[in-house]
């Protein structure tokens, strides 16, 4: 099972396009283990759209 469900992925990408903070402060403020779990969920999101989350 998935650590992450997609919801959170998906409102933690809303929120870096929108530009509400990089992946370091994202990954802080929403609990994440490391900030590099951010990096791939934007770069699989902007390989893939949302489906990329489900990765």
């Amino acid at each position: 099972m998935a650590k992450y469900s997609y919801e959170f992925k998906k409102k933690i990408i809303e929120a870096y396009l929108n530009g509400e903070g990089g992946y370091a402060y994202l990954s802080e403020k929403y609990g994440v283990t490391n900030s590099r779990q951010v990096l791939n969920w934007v770069h699989y999101y902007n390989k893939f759209g949302y489906n990329g989350l489900m990765l």
